[in-house]
């Protein structure tokens, strides 16, 4: 599918700026809305792909800059994490639930209708961005790779005291060689969930590290990052295609 990709700008409620990193199917409305959340290394090369990947697959998807506040245009290197912490270090929630608030309001302006469904996809610090769009804004679903500072850790404090705001079905993709996340941090935010009574699947792959399905990282795993991406899509399209069929029967 040919699609259509550029660098927006939008306004914050704080008074900042924000890019976003828009793809979108060329010649044709999306009807599907997805906020796709960055690594620590920025909108880089790989986060510019994935987002064009879930364009190619209908959706208008926007990577909201989540570092512009500090460093607007930082792109790391995956061999540099420092370089990333100067940014990585500043954010803050409520910050970080404005810019997700901007973003979706860009896609209503943009192409996606009221009631038409928006989702949520992200990687690394993106996943526990996503897990945090779907207990702040009216999400159809979100997928979470490998999302650190969801459960508690010795430099976050997690978000398992907010899960019983959770708004919408949470996806959870996990390395089991993952030493970023180790197991306890995962089972405590399987149980959580549980606890809360939310809606969650969570995937575990043994063999797989940190950043499994980032091709530019030497822990890429092709076997890992091949299985999640059809059941990133499954799930996606199970609760945006539901989403869609109301839409039209209300119409």
């Amino acid at each position: 599918m040919e699609i259509h990709s550029e660098f927006v700008t939008t306004k914050v409620s704080d008074g900042t700026s924000m890019r976003l990193y828009v793809a979108h199917p060329a010649g044709a409305a999306a009807a599907r809305g997805l906020l796709v959340m960055q690594e620590a290394f920025g909108i880089n090369a790989h986060i510019r792909d994935v987002t064009e990947r879930f364009a190619r697959e209908g959706f208008l998807a926007a990577a909201p800059e989540l570092f512009h506040r500090t460093g607007a245009g930082f792109e790391g290197r995956y061999d540099d994490f420092p370089s990333a912490m100067v940014h990585l270090k500043e954010l803050r929630d409520p910050n970080m639930e404005a810019d997700f608030r901007a973003a979706y309001d860009w896609l209503r302006a943009n192409g996606v209708a009221a009631g038409s469904p928006i989702a949520a996809a992200g990687f690394c610090m993106g996943g526990r961005a996503a897990f945090l769009a779907a207990i702040t804004l009216p999400l159809e679903c979100a997928v979470s790779f490998y999302g650190g500072g969801i459960a508690p850790n010795p430099t976050n404090p997690g978000l398992l005291n907010r899960v019983k705001d959770l708004k919408a079905p949470v996806l959870l993709f996990w390395g089991g060689r993952d030493q970023h996340i180790p197991v306890d941090q995962r089972r405590a935010v399987a149980d959580a969930l549980k606890n809360a009574g939310k809606n969650y699947v969570s995937v575990e792959f043994s063999e797989a590290d940190h950043g499994f399905f980032c091709d530019a990282r030497p822990s890429y795993s092709p076997v890992a990052a091949a299985q999640a991406w059809p059941l990133t899509l499954a799930f996606l399209n199970t609760y945006t295609a539901a989403r869609e069929q109301r839409a039209s029967a209300r119409s």
